[in-house]
């Protein structure tokens, strides 16, 4: 096989509705920030090209809708996922106590091989309001991580575009070594199949 082909990796952002997925999203794809995005409905997704070791991929980012009634989307939208990136609002302690149920629920629908070694990342947004309205310490956060495997943490903010492309380089490093684990361990169907599967199943609701 001299030629590899083309990767596509499948990556879920979730978290509470409000924490700025959207807009990490867009600012990450787009490099653009607006203030007057609307409630994502359902789940909405964008791609971005990327270089990872000289390997290009193409990443592609499944945004969600943060409120309760649209949290079981379905096995077909988590199936085949690559990475999935748990987003909280560093100034609303809300946020980062739920993250451990968008966890749950992700394992859940997925149903990863192996639970215990699937790449989650972190991203703790809005740090731009700065530390008088901050309500979750950056040791807080850490801890929490670490506490779970160690997985990857990053301050960011969609508004000032700050972490968020060392953030994204780290969920596609990471997407990118369980698609070629996934690749060589046989036995899993192929995001790009799957994820056309779902527009032909359409929605049920």
């Amino acid at each position: 096989m001299s030629s590899r082909k083309k990767v596509l990796l499948k990556v879920i952002i979730l978290g509470d509705s409000g924490v700025g997925k959207t807009s990490l999203m867009n600012q990450y794809v787009n490099k653009k920030f607006s203030t007057s995005y609307k409630a994502t409905i359902g789940a909405d997704f964008l791609t971005k090209e990327v270089t990872v070791d000289d390997r290009i991929v193409t990443m592609q980012l499944w945004d969600t809708a943060g409120q309760e009634r649209f949290q079981s989307l379905g096995v077909a939208f988590y199936r085949g996922a690559d990475c999935c990136v748990l987003v909280y609002d560093v100034n609303t302690p809300k946020s980062f106590e739920t993250l451990d149920s968008w966890r749950d629920e992700f394992l859940i629908q997925a149903s990863p091989r192996d639970p215990e070694s699937f790449p989650f990342v972190v991203l703790g947004n809005k740090v731009d309001v700065g530390d008088d309205r901050r309500a979750i310490s950056t040791k807080r956060a850490m801890t929490y991580c670490q506490s779970r495997s160690g997985i990857p943490y990053f301050e960011v903010s969609a508004k000032d575009n700050t972490n968020v492309e060392q953030a994204f380089e780290v969920v596609a490093r990471n997407a990118l070594a369980m698609e070629e684990q996934e690749e060589y361990g046989g036995g899993f169907e192929d995001p790009i199949d799957i994820s056309l599967d779902n527009e032909r199943d359409g929605c049920a609701c």
